[in-house]
């Protein structure tokens, strides 16, 4: 297998918004990061993927950019950037930025243009057409955050598209002049000195011919059927050629509705499109049970299914493609409170046993911030308290038009909305749990006084301690990175067991996913020679077959 830096790496997310305030608006800013830089340099991270910092109207919290070249006067100016990437570089640390192209803000240069008249310089710049003689949207697509994909304009008495919010039109990336202007702008940002590109809904960018109506329920992706279309593949591998192989970087393309067989053109092994992608299928629900409202009323994977399904994609990719490795980000709930728990006495020991599920396998992993501490869901009580544009619409349609009740909503919104990765972060136990002196854009976790960074950087028991373990373990340990892997026990609904094989190297993965005590079968145990050695655990001492609640440990061999 071909190596590459980027393939050893561990990624760090930061959500900008949530991360650190240094001027005590509330907001975390630029310079809050590059105060927290030498935190990220102990913890052993290489690389930061940033979340937009562009200028934007923050209608969906910084993805909707309003300038590509220009920073959130929120989050401080050009100069604090630079000097962030400067002191990053110093560290060793890289700096990923994420490129939002599918669509800008309707009050991006290029879209207020675009909206003056039908033969603007900039109409095809984005997609517009005609109502259909009825009066209705062009077609029946829906939008991802709730309602029609299009959105009438009075000006010149046509629709525009946007796959998500009303402020995000979409881009039309069929006009070569679109993709010059965005590739014009990867390729100023990469002169800068940034290391690669996270991508967002890149599998999004070509639209089907002709915009045919969807199949609702069939057609995926707010039913409009646009990812993995016609001409992506064509696309990103000229920007490849135009930006990418210019440059030594790291590139993921998050990619809705990507099947495995796509993945591997996405992030096929001879370099031509892109690093890696990020799949869905693991953090969607369960495939077998009928949702009513998808992901808000969305049954979790019995364990056999989500062992499955992270299988496939590891034994489908190897040696063709690269697998990124994530349960978190900021569109996700806390991780360990949707797939281990987090009461007081399982939540740091469930949080080491998704680490090492997780960081075991072969991929990049990444780590969203604070899951490092084992943060959790927040558990807002009232709708009031939550910023997201995407759960306050989903419970205004799911209330007001699908007769679901305040409650039943509200335990939606508090299992899976994106606010329960947003909250800020909890450097101590001070007011605010250290994240701003002034009053947060979105409330604190109640739990930062027992859940917080300094109370576990010096704790070598720590979550903090061990995922400090698990990056160091992946940088010292090439099979951890390269080797095959094969999973165990499929069947069973307590554990999820795996072995990875380099060379004559062999690892064996042992998880217990329970809150009771598991046998592991001698088939298993057999296999793990005496003498071999136990290069991570959860647990100081070691019951052999017997796996205690939220067990994990690894044996190389």
């Amino acid at each position: 297998m071909k190596k590459a830096w980027w393939k050893e790496a561990v990624v760090y997310q930061i959500y900008p918004r949530s991360f650190m305030d240094s001027n005590g608006d509330g907001i975390g800013d630029l310079n809050g990061i590059t105060e927290k830089l030498d935190y990220l340099k102990e913890l052993g991270i290489d690389v930061i993927w940033l979340s937009p910092v562009y200028q934007s109207p923050n209608d969906d919290n910084g993805y909707d950019i309003s300038d590509y070249q220009a920073i959130m006067t929120e989050f401080g100016t050009m100069e604090d950037y630079d000097r962030m990437l400067a002191r990053a570089h110093e560290l060793g640390i890289k700096i990923m930025m994420d490129l939002v192209v599918n669509h800008t803000s309707d009050e991006h240069a290029w879209f207020v243009e675009s909206r003056k008249s039908v033969d603007n310089p900039y109409r095809d710049f984005y997609i517009w057409r005609k109502g259909k003689e009825d009066g209705k949207e062009p077609n029946n697509w829906g939008s991802c955050f709730s309602g029609s994909a299009w959105k009438y304009d009075e000006q010149t008495d046509m629709y525009f598209l946007h796959l998500f919010s009303k402020k995000q039109p979409d881009l039309n990336w069929d006009n070569p002049k679109v993709r010059d202007h965005v590739f014009d702008m990867m390729n100023w940002w990469c002169e800068k000195g940034i290391d690669g590109f996270r991508m967002d809904v890149i599998s999004l960018i070509s639209k089907p011919e002709g915009l045919p109506d969807g199949i609702p329920g069939e057609n995926g992706y707010a039913d409009s059927g646009c990812a993995n279309g016609p001409h992506v593949h064509e696309y990103l591998q000229e920007m490849n050629r135009k930006v990418l192989s210019k440059y030594d970087l790291i590139t993921v393309g998050e990619a809705a509705g990507v099947t495995l067989e796509e993945a591997k053109k996405y992030a096929n092994a001879d370099g031509s499109e892109l690093n890696m992608v990020f799949q869905f299928e693991h953090v969607s629900g369960s495939e077998h049970e009928k949702t009513h409202y998808g992901k808000w009323d969305g049954h979790k994977m019995p364990l056999p299914e989500w062992k499955a399904n992270l299988s496939k994609w590891q034994t489908g990719l190897s040696h063709e493609a690269w697998n990124s490795l994530y349960l978190s980000n900021h569109d996700q709930p806390r991780s360990v409170s949707r797939y281990g728990n987090d009461s007081e006495e399982y939540r740091e020991r469930s949080a080491k046993l998704l680490a090492t599920c997780l960081h075991m396998m072969q991929g990049t992993p990444y780590v969203y911030q604070g899951e490092e501490l084992g943060m959790c869901n927040a558990y807002f009580d009232n709708l009031e308290d939550y910023r997201d544009i995407e759960s306050i619409n989903a419970y205004h349609e799911l209330t007001e038009q699908c007769g679901v009740s305040h409650e039943e909503m509200m335990g939606y919104l508090k299992r899976i909305s994106r606010d329960n990765a947003r909250t800020p972060m909890q450097w101590d136990d001070s007011k605010n749990a250290g994240f701003t002196t002034g009053t947060p854009w979105l409330k604190v976790n109640s739990n930062y006084p027992e859940v917080n960074a300094k109370a576990q950087v010096n704790d070598p028991d720590s979550v903090f301690s061990y995922y400090k373990k698990l990056i160091r373990l992946r940088h010292e340990n090439e099979i951890i990175v390269y080797g095959d892997y094969e999973l165990l026990e499929a069947e069973s609904e307590e554990t999820f067991i795996y072995k990875r094989t380099y060379e004559n190297e062999h690892l064996m993965v042992l998880c217990n996913f329970t809150d009771h005590e598991v046998s592991v079968t001698d088939a298993v145990m057999g296999q793990i020679p005496d003498g071999a050695e136990k290069l991570i655990a959860n647990y100081a001492d070691d019951m052999g077959q017997t796996l205690r609640p939220y067990e994990a440990k690894v044996y190389r061999y």
